[in-house]
This record gives C-alpha cells, sequence and structure tokens, in this order.
C-alpha cells in the first residue's frame, strides 16, 4: 500500500531547483505582507493627520500660533511639514530687506512644492516592491512548474511501464510552486492599486492644501505691501 500523499512530503520530495523557487516566494508571500501592514498603518496616520490639521488650520488661528505648535511637537508628519516648510520660508523671505512680493510667494510656492514631494515620496516607499513581486512571481512560480514537470517526464525515461501513479508525484509538487507564486502575487497586486489609489488622493489633498495657503500668503503678502495709487497728473494740476 502506497503511502498517501501530503503538501510536506511532497516539498520535501522535489528538486532543488523546485525548493529554491519555493523558498523565494515564500520570503516574497512574507516580505509582501510585512510591506501591506505597514503601508496600511502609515496610510491611516497620514490621512488622519491631515484631517486632524486641516480642522486646526481652518479653525481661525492664528498663523505664527499654530506654526509654533507644529514646530514644537517632537515629530511633523504628512501637511504638517508642509505647511512648516511654506511658512519658515515665508517668514525667512519677508525678513528680508526690500522684500519683492512676487520674490517672496516664488520662494514659498517652491519650498512646499519640494515638501509635497519628499511627503508623496514616503508614501509611496515600498510600493513598488509590491507591484514588483505582483508582476514576477507567477512566472518565477511557472518556472519551478516547468522544472519540475520536465524532471518528471525525464524519469519516466527509467520506467518500462509509465501509469498515472508514477508521473503525479512529480507533477502535484512542481505544481504547487504555481500556487505559491500566485499565493504571493494576487495580494501583492489588490493591495498594490489599492494603496496607489490612497497615495493620489492623499497626494490630491496636500496639494489643494498648497494652493488655499498659497492664496491666504498671496493675500497677506500684497496687502502689507499695498502702495497708494499715484494722484492723476491733470487733477494735479487742476488742484495747483
Amino acid at each position: 500500500m502506497t503511502e498517501p500523499m501530503t503538501l510536506w512530503s511532497l516539498i520535501a520530495s522535489a528538486s532543488w531547483v523546485v525548493k529554491c523557487v519555493m523558498i523565494i516566494l515564500v520570503m516574497a508571500v512574507f516580505a509582501s505582507w510585512v510591506i501591506i501592514v505597514q503601508r496600511q498603518r502609515v496610510l491611516n496616520a497620514a490621512k488622519e493627520h491631515y484631517d486632524e490639521f486641516e480642522d486646526r488650520f481652518w479653525s481661525g488661528m492664528d498663523l505664527s500660533l499654530l506654526y509654533r505648535e507644529i514646530s514644537a511637537e517632537p515629530s511633523g508628519f504628512g501637511v504638517e511639514n508642509i505647511f512648516t516648510a511654506g511658512f519658515r520660508e515665508f517668514s525667512r523671505l519677508r525678513q528680508q530687506s526690500n522684500a519683492d512680493p512676487d520674490a517672496v510667494m516664488e520662494g514659498t510656492q517652491r519650498a512646499m512644492r519640494v515638501a509635497t514631494t519628499r511627503e508623496t515620496e514616503l508614501l509611496d516607499h515600498h510600493l513598488s516592491f509590491l507591484a514588483t513581486v505582483g508582476s514576477t512571481s507567477p512566472y518565477v512560480g511557472l518556472f519551478g512548474t516547468v522544472w519540475g514537470i520536465m524532471n518528471s517526464f525525464r524519469g519516466l525515461a527509467n520506467v518500462h511501464q509509465a501509469t498515472l501513479a508514477t508521473v503525479a508525484p512529480g507533477i502535484a509538487e512542481a505544481l504547487i510552486a504555481t500556487a505559491i507564486g500566485l499565493f504571493a502575487a494576487i495580494p501583492a497586486v489588490i493591495f498594490y492599486n489599492r494603496f496607489n489609489t490612497r497615495v493620489d488622493r492623499i497626494a490630491t489633498n496636500y496639494e489643494t492644501f498648497s494652493e488655499e495657503f498659497i492664496n491666504i500668503l498671496h493675500r497677506q503678502v500684497h496687502k502689507r505691501n499695498k502702495v497708494a495709487l499715484p494722484v492723476d497728473s491733470a487733477t494735479a494740476d487742476d488742484n495747483g
């Protein structure tokens, strides 16, 4: 009576090439889920920080006070860093003598664009790994399957009578590699698309806030630098 095939017995009896493929795919599965959990926390925190900061920003409190409060916090995050970068550059340029309003706003916009890009890159961190796992894992698993099936058929050369029982174990152990490859690829693709959509949404929120903040600073800098209109020369002559 033949011993029944189990998953572990098939893996143990696989060739060393198929075993290496399985080990690589299992490592990809583990790394993918670590990144999925970590990215989920980061994106949730970014959304929560954005909502909290937006409430504080539009509450009517003085921007200088808000800047001091955020600067005193141990670590800024997301939109807070964009705000502090813009306000810091705006204050620095305004303190210069004979500061041109347009130059002040241009420098402020540049600082906020750099901060927005940096924060968006932090949200995108490790997502490329999920994309790589999702696109390559099925092919890696297929390679292990092809190699295992090739060995199974090659072993038939030493058998006088080929039966399904003879070739089935080799094909079964080879197909395990494809199964692990799909197990690695499917979650990676799903969460990559999901996280990518969330990153785009949060990045859009950052850009929208930057535009609104720039408009507020633009009104302030031009209000303080407003000069009186020149008196019409004809009216001046008449008054003279």
